[in-house]
């Protein structure tokens, strides 16, 4: 079956492979948390804008005095990481917030950025499997609901 003039020329109106993909703007943002304030709701963009993995924004009110939220995403490369936690930084600066503490630069396996009532952690992929910090901060983890 041979396509009609009317069908080549609608495919070139439709979207190609590249935008289709799990990587798409479209399925990164279906799937990006929503933040609570302003200032989460410019980080979680700026990951997604930078294509940071497995985005995970974690509430931590009532569970932790340390902070409100915690942001939780992979890179996938040291300079990915690197990346990601430079343009934060600047996102943070923008934000008021020019002097936060930050940890981990030099290697950017594990990098944390500590804003005050936001944490963001940045990964690359194999460190974040290892360390899980996900499930220590999960409400409905074996350790928190055994004892109950």
């Amino acid at each position: 079956m041979t396509p009609s003039p009317a069908h080549d020329a609608h495919a070139d109106d439709t979207p190609h492979a590249d935008s289709d993909g799990p990587d798409s703007a479209d399925a990164r943002s279906a799937e990006l948390p929503t933040g609570s304030t302003p200032l989460e709701t410019a980080l979680l963009a700026k990951l997604d804008e930078d294509k940071a993995q497995d985005i995970v924004l974690i509430d931590l009110k009532g569970k932790s005095p340390m902070s409100d939220t915690m942001i939780v995403a992979s890179g996938r490369s040291h300079r990915h990481v690197s990346a990601l936690a430079d343009h934060l930084l600047r996102t943070l600066k923008d934000h008021g917030l020019g002097r936060v503490k930050v940890e981990g630069l030099p290697h950017c396996d594990w990098v944390l950025i500590d804003a005050g009532d936001v944490i963001v952690h940045l990964f690359r992929p194999e460190v974040r499997t290892f360390y899980n910090i996900e499930k220590i901060w999960a409400v409905d983890s074996a350790h928190r609901t055994a004892r109950n």
